[in-house]
């Protein structure tokens, strides 16, 4: 079939890694210093890569290329909390990542260092107005989830979104840690910890 896919300059390309953290289905990598297309199938040609390379390297081109497929590293859609299904089959054995919004605006790498390898839902309790807990609850009741991480900013009203998930964990009744990352406003990490799910049980 033909359609609209990437091309990469290897001639401009300066081995800077951009282009694969832009990526979210994985389709780039780097060999010997420079970016490739490591598989035409990942590259959904919507070019989220294009406004990451410094060096403009990276461009489009129509041609015979086989179909589009998700990889299995992609987050998958929808991702707002509100409109995700609790029982959705992406939440299977998933790493959960419970993110609020601001997050991803404020960490440069949070793709590669927090989104990659994880199932992800976001959320802004200020402006959604909503409990997360009976939702979040739901997902790791049913999903088999393997693991919880909450990235939230140091402002106050990110707060809901830590304690939706410790609420969610509790009623869950499931054995898990629970990890927080707290970004300042700076845009770095302020603090990284654990909390137990079976504190929750007992409070």
């Amino acid at each position: 079939m033909k359609r609209k896919i990437i091309k990469i300059n290897a001639d401009k390309c300066n081995g800077c890694g951009l282009c694969a953290s832009a990526c979210h289905e994985g389709a780039i990598g780097l060999t010997n210093g420079k970016a490739i297309l490591l598989r035409e199938d990942y590259c959904d040609g919507l070019g989220d890569c294009l406004p990451a390379c410094p060096a403009g390297a990276i461009t489009f081109e129509e041609r015979e290329a086989s179909g589009y497929v998700r990889s299995q590293s992609a987050p998958g859609f929808p991702i707002q909390m509100k409109l995700v299904t609790a029982l959705s089959p992406r939440f299977a054995g998933a790493h959960l990542l419970i993110a609020a919004d601001c997050c991803a605006h404020m960490y440069a790498n949070f793709y590669t260092e927090f989104i990659r390898g994880r199932t992800v839902v976001i959320g802004c309790p200020k402006l959604d107005g909503t409990d997360y807990s009976v939702k979040l609850a739901e997902i790791i009741s049913g999903g088999g989830i393997k693991s919880v991480t909450v990235a939230r900013m140091e402002v106050p009203c990110c707060g809901g979104i830590e304690y939706a998930a410790s609420e969610a964990l509790r009623a869950s009744g499931k054995s898990l840690l629970l990890s927080v990352v707290t970004f300042a406003a700076d845009g770095k990490i302020k603090t990284n910890y654990e909390k137990s799910s079976l504190i929750f049980k007992f409070l």
